[in-house]
């Protein structure tokens, strides 16, 4: 987060006010993953009130446009959160505390307070389209899924937690591995294994084959990092059974349909019954393109310096990225690591600096799109 001090109250110009009010009503409105009916009507009320042509679509996503121009710039954040009921304040120094205020109603906020300031000539030279989506936080991404069938935009922005001076240009894959093993029940004196002897074996070799997985390489981005979800044994006397969820982190040069050939080698002798769920391949977009440029720029006239980062976790970028193979980046105010905790806050400073950035950057964007038509019309 900035440490740069909130401006008083007085200072906040008539804009800045509106977008903070957007981002603190946003976060008041509870919206877990498949509960966001009430989110999306208040956004798209507002962004109607603020000049977009907004509606709630089929997959309960608040979308909202502005511009006519030939240029599509998607900015497609999630609108639902994880559980955790965080009573919603802003204290004396101007920080919003609210479950969502970082990942990523803040992000998502800052895109249509945005895009509701920028002037006709962008809205001239470009078409601007946010999205703020449903079931991110859920294995469905059911938000993204859906708008990705139903725009072909020329560059993206993902909202998700940079910090005001961050651009994120990737995130690793994932894969979930549900283990269970079930076997006829024995007396402990006698010899064998039990079932949860032979899951507990499977999860070291799954660790196992993980550690060696870009071990000579120095970044953790380029590993895979393997994680026990859950993990349990029971038995009646006549069979046992044991069960496990492991999660695997991938990294992109290993796509998830791999990684499931590789878990099965690894336990390949042991009476293990294995399914898969949540395959994302991993991304990484290129870092020097009109989008970064554009946003390099901003940042440094807000007297800031521009830093890329990629991210362990995984977004709507990795939903999206298939469909939309154009110049991507995440970016949002917030600190990510305060993502899905008890203490997430966001400082409105960052927010309206957030804001400025995106405003700026946004109208280079399009300045830029138009020239490189003009140029070679």
């Amino acid at each position: 987060m900035t440490s740069d001090a909130t401006p008083p109250h007085s200072a906040l110009t008539p804009a800045q006010q509106e977008a903070r009010d957007l981002l603190i009503e946003t976060v008041r409105i509870p919206s877990l993953s498949g509960e966001e009916s009430a989110a999306a009507q208040f956004l798209t009320e507002w962004m109607t009130a603020h000049g977009f042509t907004a509606h709630v679509d089929e997959a309960g996503n608040a979308v909202g446009e502005r511009g006519s121009g030939p240029y599509t710039v998607a900015l497609l954040g999630h609108i639902d959160t994880v559980p955790g009921d965080i009573p919603v304040r802003v204290d004396e120094s101007g920080v919003l505390h609210g479950r969502g205020s970082v990942d990523a109603k803040g992000p998502f906020c800052a895109f249509v307070a945005a895009v509701a300031a920028l002037p006709p000539q962008t809205l001239a030279q470009a078409r601007f389209v946010c999205i703020g989506a449903t079931e991110e936080e859920a294995p469905s991404s059911k938000g993204a899924r859906h708008a990705m069938h139903t725009l072909s935009p020329d560059a993206v922005l993902i909202g998700e937690p940079s910090g005001w001076a961050g651009l994120t240009l990737g995130y690793k894959g994932r894969l979930v591995a549900k283990l269970r093993v079930t076997k006829d029940n024995f007396h402990t004196a006698g010899e064998g294994t039990s079932a949860a002897d032979d899951l507990t074996e499977a999860w070291f070799r799954i660790r196992a084959w993980a550690a060696g997985v870009g071990a000579y390489r120095p970044g953790i981005f380029d590993q895979v990092q393997a994680t026990v979800q859950d993990l349990g044994a029971s038995g009646d006397g006549l069979t046992q059974s044991a069960w496990a969820s492991v999660g695997l982190r991938l990294p992109p040069s290993l796509p998830p349909y791999a990684a499931e050939d590789a878990v099965y080698d690894a336990v390949d002798e042991l009476t293990t019954d294995i399914t898969f769920t949540g395959h994302e391949s991993a991304v990484r977009h290129p870092k020097d393109n009109a989008l970064t440029r554009a946003l390099r720029t901003a940042i440094r006239a807000q007297g800031g310096t521009p830093t890329f980062k990629v991210k362990t976790g995984t977004s709507d970028m990795n939903v999206v990225a298939e469909l939309w193979p154009v110049p991507t980046l995440a970016y949002g105010p917030g600190d990510s690591s305060l993502d899905h905790t008890p203490e997430e806050r966001l400082d409105l400073a960052e927010y309206d600096r957030a804001v400025l950035v995106l405003t700026d950057a946004l109208t280079r964007l399009a300045q830029t799109a138009a020239a490189t038509a003009s140029a070679s019309s």
